[in-house]
């Protein structure tokens, strides 16, 4: 019986296939994939087998179609959690209808986001991005309740042969397996059976559907052992190859790839699995998802212990060849039946493979026989005397004196040189450099100690610097041709750039990456790091420097420093300049008609040249102006300040004035007219007075002058008892016999004690007022309808007498009380105030002293004023 003709859907890809060339022999450049020949019988039948345990062309079919789904134009931009709701619309597509009905709260749960979210957040973004329909069904309150949606590019695919949503029904009914076994979020049925969450069903909230969605698209990649492919080329090392791989098949960051990584890793659901070698060194990296390898029968081993890695062959050691997202792994020879187990391959079209570490050296001397040094083999040294020491098969098979024996008997790298810990002695090459080092300071040319400095200094790696490493790291290349001088001159000149890029409004944090992509794209136009032949000029007269390509002072090479986009300014610019060549261009069609081409670009041009010669004066004559203008703010500056200084100087003559002055009251010198004690007697009067009125405000009749006296009277002994008590406990903690050796220390610190009593008391009555007034009658009185009033709104009608009702009424009700008590207290106040005010007392009219007047008697030599 012959062999049955394999899919033809085997797609061929040098960088995706594992190949043992022992089988059929090495591909010849050129050859194409061709089926092997295998024992003829019919295929054994499949059995439905576990939902993660895909066959290659299983995987390569469902990928296309979910890669073509998330890369629609209508999800540009679009959030996690909306692509992997269209993912999960297009698996429970009918292939009859293509109409998905399904709950709102239940296409949350898929995508592992809440009901109100997907319905605010999800839906219409759905709707704007014509990608899927969705028509609605209002629940209780109007939301999006019931959805019927239809994915449109995969109902626009049906019966177009070679699309890749062109799903049959079979591939629809696979890849809801697929989703339930992925991110099913489980069921409970009416009938006591229990459906379990899927690998990730469990997984709600924040980055859930980006979380659904990475694994998702992992299982699609992943191959039989679980092995996931990894991207090649060059990576971020702080971030990993496999933390690429996951930002290449999402479409974000190296860093957002590598979150999502970890949080895939804590719930054990891949492992980045580090190989080791024979000697125990760290190897390569492989990126596994176990569950896809435990639904194949296999385990992926949390360690790896392999020999040395077999280089690759030439065809397939490309590393620059980056891993696409889902290409499918074509075999280019592929049994149809195979009966022989299948281990973990050993994939050579891996880009992590490396070439052997080190050449394979022999581990001991070789026995016997003398070893002439003239082969050049790796790890040979040099002897004692040669006059082109870089130079093989010149004078280096004569040793040293004294090595013969160890270079005739031992490895040629052994010869006499020191263990792996122990000090070397010096080199003859070592002491030849000293040799002329003595006979250029004897007699020879000597070098500059500048540039012997500059090259002691001299770094091979970049500044520690995070911010200058992260600048400078586009061209770690040309650091390295610096010496020591040019790079700390580069180094000031970045700091340099760093500071003015932050004075330009640029983030702090954003000034060093983007001085990075300055340099890059630098580096671009010059055509990169080989054709710079001077590196310091270069960085510093053009790499490092900002080049604005019109007037304004954040524009570099035509871009906005601060916002990253166009200079609007730069645009403007070249709009005028080529308005005016077309104004130009119009004036010389109506002036000068019938001039060939030629005779009309010369006049143009030269009308051109007159305008910018015009342009240009105009621009000198601005900048004149902007220089007087300068001249004339700083003048006006300098009298300001002049004028400040001045008006300074007079008030601190003033002040010294008013600081000689002496106490008006007590008399003390220097006491700017007012000392301290004075000062505290004066306040402390105050505040008794004030503790009185409040004291009256609360306990007396307002009518009775007698009443409002005697509170006012309480309040004066209650505070002089209260500082004489504090005045004791004061000279009991102090040193009396200082006090009494400096009487006006002592009055001071009565006055002050004495004062801040009064404070104290003044705070005490006024809140005991406050607490008096709070319970009249009118505050109560508030305090009811407040009550009533807040257990009447309109939220509280269902349940007046509910918790929170009762809790909300008795806020309020407190809250109006001491409104009340508050407007009490300033009404009583302010009446005392009015009361206790000594008004002056009004002058008799003149009826009112004529007649005492006229009863005085008049001595006719009274000559002075009379004096009613």
């Amino acid at each position: 019986m012959s062999a049955v003709a394999a899919p033809a859907a085997v797609l061929d890809h040098p960088l995706w296939e594992d190949v043992d060339d022992s089988v059929d022999g090495p591909r010849l450049p050129g050859q194409r994939n061709a089926l092997r020949s295998v024992p003829a019988g019919p295929a054994p039948e499949r059995a439905a087998g576990h939902p993660l345990s895909l066959g290659q062309d299983a995987r390569a079919r469902l990928g296309g179609a979910v890669r073509t789904l998330l890369d629609a134009a209508g999800l540009a931009g679009a959030s996690d959690a909306v692509r992997l709701a269209v993912l999960v619309l297009a698996s429970r597509t009918p292939s009859e209808t293509g109409v998905v009905k399904i709950r709102t709260s239940e296409l949350g749960r898929w995508i592992g986001v809440s009901a109100s979210y997907t319905a605010s957040e999800v839906l219409p973004v759905l709707r704007r991005s014509g990608v899927v329909s969705v028509g609605t069904d209002p629940g209780e309150y109007g939301q999006d309740d019931g959805l019927e949606c239809k994915v449109l590019p995969l109902w626009a695919a049906q019966d177009v042969v070679g699309h890749p949503l062109n799903l049959a029904k079979k591939e629809y009914a696979t890849l809801w397996r697929l989703l339930e076994a992925v991110m099913g979020p489980g069921w409970t049925h009416r009938d006591g059976r229990v459906t379990p969450a899927g690998l990730i069903g469990t997984r709600t909230g924040r980055a859930a559907a980006t979380d659904r969605l990475a694994l998702l698209l992992l299982v699609l990649e992943a191959r039989e052992t679980g092995r996931v492919r990894q991207v090649g080329g060059t990576v971020d090392t702080k971030r990993g190859r496999a933390a690429a791989t996951l930002a290449r098949l999402l479409g974000c960051t190296a860093s957002a790839g590598e979150r999502v990584l970890e949080r895939l890793e804590d719930r054990e659901l891949v492992l980045r699995v580090r190989l080791r070698t024979g000697s125990g060194l760290a190897n390569r990296s492989r990126l596994m998802v176990p569950a896809v390898a435990a639904a194949h029968g296999r385990t992926a081993a949390d360690d790896v212990q392999e020999g040395r890695s077999k280089a690759p062959k030439p065809e397939f050691s490309d590393p620059d060849v980056a891993a696409r997202a889902g290409e499918p792994s074509g075999l280019r020879t592929e049994a149809q039946v195979s009966s022989v187990p299948v281990t973990d391959e050993a994939d050579v079209a891996d880009p992590d493979v490396a070439a052997p570490l080190h050449t394979d050296h022999p581990h001991l001397g070789t026995s016997g026989g003398s070893l002439q040094l003239s082969d050049g083999f790796s790890g040979e040294g040099r002897a004692a005397e040669g006059g082109r020491p870089e130079r093989v098969h010149v004078r280096e098979d004569q040793p040293a004196d004294g090595e013969l024996a160890a270079a005739t008997t031992g490895s040629p790298a052994a010869g006499g040189g020191p263990l792996r810990g122990e000090k070397p002695k010096e080199s003859p090459v070592d002491e030849r450099v000293g040799q002329r080092a003595a006979g250029a300071g004897a007699g020879g040319q000597p070098k500059a100690a500048g540039w012997e400095k500059a090259q002691q200094r001299r770094r091979v790696g970049l500044p520690a610097d995070l911010p200058l490493r992260v600048a400078l790291g586009p061209m770690a290349w040309l650091w390295k041709q610096l010496n020591g001088w040019q790079q700390d001159q580069v180094e000031a000149a970045t700091r340099a750039e760093l500071k003015q890029l932050a004075g330009l409004g640029v983030a702090p944090e954003g000034a060093p990456r983007l001085l990075a992509d300055r340099l890059t794209d630098r580096l671009e136009q010059t055509g990169g790091e080989a054709l710079v032949d001077k590196p310091y000029g270069w960085l510093i007269g053009r790499g490092l420097v900002q080049r604005p390509a019109c007037s304004h002072r954040k524009c570099d090479d035509g871009m906005r420093l601060d916002t990253g986009e166009d200079c609007e300014n730069c645009g403007n610019v070249l709009h005028l300049r080529r308005a005016r060549r077309a104004r130009i261009g119009a004036e010389i069609d109506r002036e000068l008609p019938g001039l060939d081409d030629g005779e009309r670009r010369r006049v143009l041009e030269e009308r051109l040249r007159e305008q910018a010669a015009l342009d240009a004066e105009d621009l000198a004559w601005l900048q004149e102006q902007a220089r007087a203008e300068r001249a004339r703010r700083a003048a006006a500056r300098a009298a300001a300040a002049e004028q400040a200084e001045r008006e300074r100087q007079a008030a601190a003559a003033a002040d010294a004035v008013r600081q000689a002055l002496a106490c008006e009251y007590c008399g003390r010198d220097r006491a700017a007219g007012l000392c301290e004690a004075c000062d505290h007697r004066r306040q402390t009067e105050a505040l008794i007075g004030e503790a009185g009125l409040l004291a009256a405000a609360g306990t007396a009749d307002l009518s009775e002058a007698d009443s409002i006296a005697a509170a006012v009277a309480g309040a004066r002994a209650a505070i002089e008892d209260s500082t004489a008590a504090a005045w004791q406990e004061f000279l009991e903690i102090t040193d009396v016999a200082a006090l009494e050796a400096d009487p006006q220390a002592a009055a001071d610190a009565y006055t002050f004690t004495a004062f801040h009593t009064a404070q104290q008391a003044v705070g005490e009555y006024q809140d005991t007022t406050l607490a008096m007034l709070c319970r009249t009658a009118e505050a109560e009185a508030e305090a009811r309808r407040a009550y009533k009033a807040e257990r009447g709104r309109p939220w509280f009608r269902k349940h007046p007498t509910g918790a929170d009702a009762v809790a909300a009424a008795t806020k309020a009700a407190d809250a109006a009380r001491e409104r009340v008590g508050e407007h009490l207290l300033a009404a009583r106040l302010k009446q005392l105030r009015e009361q206790t005010v000594t008004r002056p007392e009004r002058p008799a009219s003149w009826p009112e002293r004529l007649p005492g007047l006229a009863a005085r008697p008049v001595d006719g030599n009274a000559t002075g004023e009379v004096i009613a």
